[in-house]
């Protein structure tokens, strides 16, 4: 018989070392590092802090694939890397500062809520995962992870911004955790924007509109940020209902 040698470099000589891109690794690690400090500071009652970590962990998870791309240092290694970085920053973060914010005087409803939204995420990015190949690249099946994050994160940082109790806002705030939690394991579509070509030449009122809306961004990040990731999520129910009338 054949002798059957161990796949471990460590104990199989033969087999090479491979290494670890850098580049894209780093932006996934800085990832995850924001969705753990958003952990952190939910635990010490930071909720607004907590919330723009995760926003933060948004920009930085839409980098590391593009950078990988444009680098050409895709790996299998990164792609398991970037899930679990998700699963921290856009699954466990966001439903724990729902929790803490708001959720937890709700006894078991408002850990049953927080779960319902953690499990939909785990569930999301594996069927994301086991599908990728076969999936139309132009549109996403369920609400994206980081879009579901930034509506509950979203959602909270506005209400501390103008001032709302969370003790007003505990039946509202497990609303929109189940909400987002739900719609990310639905079969509603959503664009995903990845057919976009950024090497693609643009008329001039592309650009314009560009600039108009970082400027609105940037003149109130929370409501403009959560109107647009309201937005985003509804568009999916609208799309399949379309679908369904044009029937």
């Amino acid at each position: 018989m054949p002798e059957i040698k161990p796949r471990k470099t460590l104990f199989n000589p033969e087999l090479k070392r491979r290494g670890i891109y850098v580049l894209p690794n780093l932006f996934t690690t800085a990832a995850l590092f924001a969705g753990f400090y958003a952990i952190v500071q939910a635990m010490n009652g930071q909720f607004e802090q907590a919330s723009m970590a995760i926003f933060i962990a948004m920009v930085l998870d839409g980098l590391d694939g593009r950078v990988a791309r444009l680098t050409r240092t895709q790996s299998a290694f990164g792609a398991e890397y970037d899930s679990l970085s998700d699963m921290v920053s856009f699954g466990v973060a966001p439903a724990l500062v729902a929790y803490e914010w708001a959720l937890r005087p709700l006894g078991k409803w408002g850990w049953i809520a927080a779960f319902v939204y953690c499990v939909g995420a785990a569930l999301r990015l594996a069927r994301f995962n086991t599908t990728l190949e076969v999936i139309d690249k132009r549109y996403f099946q369920g609400l994206p992870s980081p879009a579901a994050a930034a509506l509950v994160a979203g959602f909270v940082w506005l209400m501390i911004d103008i001032g709302v109790d969370a003790a007003d806002l505990r039946w509202v705030a497990l609303v929109v955790t189940a909400f987002a939690g739900l719609t990310m394991i639905s079969n509603f579509r959503y664009y995903s924007f990845k057919d976009i070509n950024l090497r693609k030449s643009v008329p001039f009122i592309v650009i314009a509109a560009i600039a108009l809306g970082f400027v609105l961004v940037s003149s109130y990040p929370p409501g403009v940020l959560f109107g647009l990731f309201v937005v985003y999520a509804l568009s999916g129910y609208v799309l399949a209902a379309w679908r369904l009338l044009r029937r």
